[in-house]
């Protein structure tokens, strides 16, 4: 599976309480049962956080991965989703990993970031707008349901 990847899950393999789910769904990804897609955006978010985050992402990119770049069509879609009011402008970042993952037709979007990306109401709403605008529709999955453990 095509996979994209959000800042919470490539920091979530350091954390206590995501690592347990994080750690096979990113050992699969580097045995390349799947493919990482990494954005900019994430790489931008990442590049100020801890060393050892930042080596996680280096090691993803070079291994079983796909970048993608922001670019209008993105943008464009983002903003419909702030517009639509699936998101707000202060998540605009969330809003564009949203964008990404959909102009670029990954299996799923994966994220331990419940109140903005992988929360029921917010995926219906991305949906309905990615209906609207002509895109389909978008899975989204926090590592736990990936990885079925």
């Amino acid at each position: 599976m095509r996979l994209y990847l959000d800042t919470s899950v490539i920091g979530g393999y350091y954390d206590t309480e995501f690592s347990e789910w994080t750690k096979p769904l990113i050992e699969d990804i580097l045995n390349q049962k799947h493919i990482a897609i990494i954005s900019d955006i994430t790489i931008m978010e990442i590049l100020d956080g801890p060393r050892n985050v930042n080596q996680l992402l280096e090691k993803l990119i070079n291994t079983s991965s796909e970048l993608v770049t922001s670019n209008e069509q993105t943008d464009l879609l983002a903003s419909h989703y702030i517009q639509e009011g699936a998101l707000t402008r202060k998540s605009i970042e969330d809003a564009q990993h949203i964008a990404l993952a959909t102009c670029n037709n990954v299996s799923a979007v994966v994220s331990w970031n419940f109140k903005h990306i992988v929360n029921m109401d917010k995926i219906r709403l991305f949906n309905s707008v990615n209906l609207k605008y002509g895109y389909g529709l978008i899975d989204i999955r926090s590592p736990r349901e990936v990885t079925g453990l």
